[in-house]
């Protein structure tokens, strides 16, 4: 297994263009702070390279061939959930990005997103802190606006939904964790990314929340 960097955010690329591979590596391999640790061309290579080259973040494209952005991302939220993986396309539209945060993306941007805004995402995505292009930011209101369509509860992972359930019954990590079958490390990265996601301060105001909805 590769050894993490203490320095550094470890950063893996997975674009099936080349060409912009190979931009993100120049431009992040310049700045102080960032180690590329390696690049993959589709969601498959990018499944078997993270369990290698250990990254923190991951800058995902979308539509490439043989498994897909959001495939790649719900596998790696399931088996690795401490990567934080940042969606980076051309696309905006909204049967893209609703399912991208529901696989656990943490950040979802667009191509023309400047460098300085792209460092920054990266730093605040190792974090777990949610960032979104300001026309996806617009989108996501829209969306969350029309109750018929979407609620807050959908941006989140099957696996979050879980723990959300959990915690409407007032388990403890320790118990959620046996529960499901996951560590406790892995059920406070879930409860984390739950808080984020439906803007709630602590894990009381997401147990209130989901019995308020009738998450159980």
């Amino acid at each position: 297994m590769a050894k993490k960097s203490p320095d550094r955010l470890r950063v893996m690329i997975v674009d099936d263009h080349a060409v912009v591979r190979e931009g993100l590596r120049n431009y992040l391999g310049a700045l102080d702070g960032f180690e590329i640790v390696g690049e993959a061309s589709n969601g498959v290579e990018a499944l078997e390279l993270a369990k290698k080259a250990v990254p923190q973040v991951i800058l995902m494209d979308l539509v490439m061939p043989v498994m897909d952005g959001i495939e790649a991302t719900r596998r790696l939220h399931e088996s690795m959930p401490d990567i934080k993986v940042i969606i980076l396309t051309s696309f905006a539209e909204d049967d893209k990005l609703f399912p991208a945060l529901r696989a656990g993306a943490v950040a979802y941007l667009l191509k023309d997103v400047g460098p300085k805004e792209l460092a920054e995402t990266i730093r605040a995505g190792a974090r777990g802190e949610t960032r979104l292009h300001p026309d996806i930011a617009g989108r996501l209101v829209a969306g969350l606006a029309d109750g018929a369509e979407q609620r807050p509860e959908d941006l989140l992972t099957e696996r979050e939904m879980e723990v959300l359930r959990c915690l409407a019954r007032g388990r403890s990590n320790k118990e959620i964790g046996a529960d499901l079958f996951i560590s406790e490390k892995t059920v406070k990265t879930h409860v984390g990314s739950i808080l984020d996601k439906l803007g709630l301060a602590d894990r009381t105001q997401a147990a209130l929340y989901a019995v308020k909805r009738g998450v159980s």
